[in-house]
C-alpha cells in the first residue's frame, strides 16, 4: 500500500504500524463477538430482525426544538 514511502517507514519505525495493529484488533473483536453471539443465534433467542423488548415499549420520544420545555 505504501510503497517507497520513507515518511511512512520512519513513522512505523518510531510508532509502530498503527493501521496493521488496528486491523488485527478489529478482526479479534469481530471473532469474539461472533463467538459470543453464536449461542444466542443457535437457540433462536434473538435474531437481528427482531427488536428486543425495552422499557417503555409502545411510546417514543420526540425531539423538542432548542429552548422548548414540555408542558
Amino acid at each position: 500500500m505504501f510503497q517507497e514511502s520513507p515518511i511512512y517507514d520512519r513513522l512505523v519505525a518510531e510508532r509502530g504500524d498503527v493501521p496493521a495493529h488496528t486491523r488485527r484488533e478489529a478482526e479479534r473483536v469481530s471473532r469474539e463477538l461472533e463467538y459470543v453471539m453464536r449461542p444466542l443465534q443457535a437457540h433462536g433467542a434473538f435474531t437481528p430482525t427482531e427488536r428486543p423488548a425495552s422499557p417503555g415499549a409502545g411510546w417514543q420520544r420526540t425531539a423538542l426544538p432548542p429552548g422548548s420545555l414540555p408542558h
